[in-house]
C-alpha cells in the first residue's frame, strides 16, 4: 500500500462522500459503543481514528466532547483533516503515519493508551496479506488500554467474492456550474487480491470532461479470516454487524462487515 493514490484523491474526497448523511447514520453507533466503556463519570473517552482520511469522524466525535487523535498514511489527507478541524473549531491531533506505526507515533500523547480505536471506510483491507493485517491489529491492540474498544468497518467481501460484484454505485456532486462524477469498480486478480479502481470525472459548465483514474490493491478480508486475526492479535468479545447499527452481519447480503471487539 502506498500513499500516492490518496494524496492525489485528498482534494476530491470530501466531494465523494455525503458526510452529513454518513455521520448522521454512523456516529450514533460509535457513541453507543463508547457508552459501554468503563469510564469515570466525568471523563470522556480518548479515541484514535486510524486511517482517518480527511478527519470527519474524528471531528464529529471531538465536537461531542471526546478526546481525539487521527492518523493516515497520506500526508495530504492529514493536511486536509487538520484544515477541516480548524474550520470546525475543534481540537484533534493528526499525524501522517500508517498501520503498524501507531504505537510509536502516539505513545507520548496524553490520551495514550486510548480507550477506543476506530478504523473505518474499508481501510484495513488496503493491507495486502494476512500477515500485514495481523501486524496492524497487533499495533491497534498496543494502542489500547486493557478493555479498550476496537471498531472496524470493512466492505462485506464475503458477498463481493461470492457474487464477483464488480461495480459500486456511482456518485455525483454539483457545486454551481461545476460537476463531479465518481465511478468505482473492482478487478478480481489472479493472485486472489482485488484492484479497486476509482474514476473521477469533472467539468465546469459545458466544457469537456476531465478524467482521472486511481487504483489501489485490496485484500478481500472475509469474516472467518478477520475473526481468527482479531483473536490472534489479543482481542475478545467479538461482535459483527452488517452496517453501523445493530443489524446482525449476513455474509450473503450485508453491505459492510462491522466488527466490534475488546482488548483482552
Amino acid at each position: 500500500m502506498t500513499n500516492n493514490t490518496y494524496d492525489d484523491f485528498s482534494q476530491d474526497y470530501d466531494r465523494f462522500v455525503n458526510w452529513d448523511s454518513r455521520l448522521q447514520a454512523e456516529i450514533p453507533f460509535v457513541e453507543a459503543r463508547l457508552g459501554e466503556l468503563d469510564m469515570p463519570i466525568d471523563q470522556r473517552a480518548g479515541v484514535l481514528d486510524a486511517a482517518c482520511g480527511t478527519g470527519m469522524h474524528a471531528i464529529e466525535l471531538a465536537r461531542r466532547g471526546y478526546r481525539l487523535a487521527g492518523a493516515d498514511l497520506s500526508p495530504q489527507m492529514v493536511e486536509k483533516a487538520q484544515a477541516n478541524a480548524d474550520l470546525a473549531g475543534v481540537e484533534a491531533i493528526f499525524k501522517p503515519v500508517g498501520f503498524t506505526q501507531l504505537t510509536d507515533a502516539f505513545s507520548g500523547e496524553t490520551s495514550f493508551p486510548f480507550d477506543a480505536l476506530i478504523c473505518l471506510g474499508n481501510s484495513l483491507p488496503h493491507l495486502t496479506s494476512e500477515g500485514e493485517i495481523h501486524r496492524a491489529l497487533t499495533d491497534f491492540n498496543a494502542c489500547l488500554r486493557p478493555g479498550g474498544l476496537l471498531i472496524l468497518q470493512n466492505r462485506n467481501f464475503d458477498a463481493v467474492m461470492a457474487k464477483k460484484e464488480r461495480w459500486i454505485g456511482p456518485q455525483s456532486r454539483r457545486d454551481g456550474d461545476k460537476e463531479w462524477l465518481f465511478l468505482r469498480f473492482y478487478d478480481f486478480d489472479a493472485d486472489g487480491l482485488i484492484t479497486f479502481n476509482i474514476v473521477r470525472l469533472n467539468r465546469e459548465g459545458d466544457s469537456p470532461w476531465n478524467q482521472n483514474i486511481s487504483t489501489v490493491r485490496l485484500f478481500p478480508l472475509l469474516q472467518t479470516q478477520l475473526t481468527v486475526l482479531l483473536k490472534e492479535s489479543g482481542f475478545s468479545d467479538l461482535h459483527f454487524y452488517g452496517i453501523m447499527n445493530d443489524t446482525a452481519f449476513d455474509p450473503a447480503s450485508s453491505e459492510n462487515l462491522v466488527a466490534v471487539a475488546r482488548k483482552i
